[in-house]
């Protein structure tokens, strides 16, 4: 199996170029009725508990009027409203409606550019407009967004609603939410607005650093102005470099180059600085990102890669793991991550293009359908990824610590985090302090960290406790802040009060939507408002559900028992023991 899976690997970038149609991702929204009687679920088919989110009805509003006139109906009938994007990317409980009576309000058909204004460097556009649209029709008039997430299926709303970013240290910073001049929201009205009010925001208004970063808690997001810069180029180096110093390397890299990121694989002791600036457009080049792991990938190349990495899970293959892992990422060092020089093939660093070429990908949303021959990898509908991801932001001020503390882990367990190499290693992106009540308050390293996920919630992840403590160490230990629209439920634990500003985002939520209207049991355990969100149960441990305090709570019946970390005594992980005899003598891996 393992080496037909490395067969499949080398040949998987010249499958992806030779088939150039895709199947897209499906519609997120399922009704029985026409529109009612619904589904609804994100883009990797399953919530962190795996329930099932029922809705009453979905309606696809096409401009602000028809929205306002959704929004008053169920205001009158005080009925809970949800809003859903195209693909529904997050992966946390956002868009799950109370109860089965609930409304899903999808942005799908609100996918217009309202308006391009050169002279002024803004764009108008409707909040179901998509990342990749934004960069297309910017491109059009010789302008640029700045800084942006890598993935084209994102939706304007989406992003501000989970306070997604790009990575620099640079201007006005990496979140897009910091770029917004001008917002309109239909949130709830009294009867005398009709049961509905639309509300004009900009960047001086104080509501405005709610609204940039709300949850979707406020109401509907139906247009956004952005602000723009004229086009540029880019000059993109990748240095791979031992991690011995990246401690102390990090803060300096990220001040130096403007759109700088990291790679780093911890088991291998690597770590990729990605070389990133503007240059001027007179530099020749037409380079081009097409990210291998956002292309429309062959599905028989995912289920053969998936069930080798079942086998090696089930086998506790791990030195199977730490080989494929290095396959995996020698693949994406020798084709530059799937950046060419000219939009076909890689010649060599730099690769030097236009903003909008190098910025972000997404190939398998490109084409017809296909009868799922190529799909996304993660989507749910081929036997293909399926995973957790664990992604926050510490403070700059606290991340070399952070980062010192993974490497002693590694050097107690050090295959420990091979897995995380099959799914390119922890991906870290520089983000910038914001204004934003409820979007992270001071200059920080993003961690991106993706690993494999089993289809049995009660089946352990090889080293399960290393990536727990890790996870444990950024939210408890350093005051991580998760990303919105990722993580378990771990990392929501209590995460309200680590923003200042909580009290005033509050304060604005009840004064446009006094009756949680928009406010679903996911969103209010997050803030504060209701408690559940730590789900107790047999095997809570091992989907992040809860932080182990019994051992049912991991897999006793496969050796997992509750342990402290290694590094950070106070965590709580599902840790692999070893009965050595019918006594007490025992012995953790």
């Amino acid at each position: 199996m393992l080496s037909r899976s490395i067969l499949i690997l080398k040949c998987v970038f010249l499958l992806i170029i030779i088939l150039a149609s895709c199947n897209p991702p499906e519609e997120p929204v399922k009704c029985s009725n026409n529109f009612t009687n619904c589904t609804i679920t994100n883009s990797y088919g399953a919530f962190p508990d795996r329930s099932t989110c029922h809705a009453a009805e979905v309606a696809y509003p096409s401009s602000e009027e028809s929205i306002v006139a959704i929004v008053a109906n169920a205001t009158r009938d005080k009925r809970k409203m949800r809003v859903a994007t195209r693909y529904s990317h997050s992966i946390p409980k956002l868009v799950c409606p109370d109860g089965e009576k609930g409304l899903i309000i999808s942005t799908e058909n609100l996918n217009h550019i309202i308006k391009m204004d050169k002279e002024k460097m803004v764009v108008t556009l409707e909040s179901g407009v998509t990342l990749k649209q934004l960069i297309d029709e910017a491109a059009k008039s010789g302008l640029a967004f700045p800084y942006t997430p890598y993935w084209w299926g994102l939706t304007i709303g989406g992003l501000l609603g989970t306070g997604a970013h790009g990575s620099t240290l640079w201007g006005d910073g990496s979140s897009i939410h910091d770029y917004v001049v001008q917002m309109r929201i239909v949130t709830p009205g009294s009867q005398e607005d009709g049961y509905a009010k639309v509300r004009t925001l900009d960047e001086f208004d104080d509501d405005m650093k709610a609204a940039k970063v709300s949850l979707g808690v406020l109401g509907v997001i139906s247009q956004v102005t952005l602000k723009l810069q004229p086009m540029f180029k880019r000059s993109v180096t990748f240095l791979t470099k031992n991690d011995t110093d990246l401690p102390d390397q990090f803060a300096t890299f990220g001040r130096q180059h403007e759109f700088a990121d990291i790679t780093w694989y911890p088991s291998q002791k690597q770590v990729v600085y990605r070389i990133d600036d503007r240059v001027s457009s007179n530099v020749s080049g037409n380079g081009l990102w097409d990210h291998p792991g956002f292309r429309a990938t062959p599905s028989l190349v995912l289920l053969i890669l998936r069930s080798s990495e079942e086998d090696q899970e089930a086998n506790g293959d791990v030195a199977g793991k730490c080989r494929s892992g290095k396959l995996t990422t020698s693949t994406l060092l020798k084709s530059a991550f799937g950046m060419t020089n000219d939009g076909i093939i890689f010649k060599g660093y730099p690769v030097i293009g236009y903003q909008n070429r190098l910025q972000a990908s997404g190939g398998c949303l490109k084409g017809l359908k296909d009868s799922k021959i190529t799909a996304c990898p993660w989507d749910p509908r081929v036997k293909g990824l399926f995973f957790h991801q664990t992604t926050f932001s510490v403070a700059l001020s606290k991340a070399k610590d952070f980062i010192q503390d993974i490497q002693k882990l590694v050097s107690i367990a050090p295959q420990s985090l091979c897995g995380v190499d099959l799914y390119n290693g922890i991906l870290i992106r520089y983000v910038t302090g914001s204004n934003a009540y409820i979007g992270t308050h001071e200059d920080s390293l993003d961690f991106d960290i993706t690993y494999y996920r089993s289809k049995d919630p009660k089946t352990p992840r090889l080293y399960e406790d290393v990536l727990e403590e890790i996870e444990q160490m950024a939210v408890f230990k350093y005051d991580g802040l998760p990303h919105w629209g990722k993580n378990r439920n771990v990392a929501f634990k209590g995460v309200i009060k680590k923003y200042q500003k909580r009290g005033e985002f509050l304060k604005v939520k009840e004064k446009y939507d006094l009756l949680g209207l928009f406010s679903s049991e996911w969103t209010d355990q997050v803030l504060g408002l209701k408690g559940g969100l730590t789900i107790v149960k047999e095997g809570c441990a091992l989907e992040g559900l809860c932080v182990c305090s019994e051992d049912v709570h991991c897999a006793p019946q496969k050796d997992y028992l509750c342990r402290p970390g290694k590094i950070f005594k106070e965590a709580r992980v599902c840790t692999l023991v070893k009965i050595m005899d019918q006594g007490s003598s025992q012995t953790e891996l």
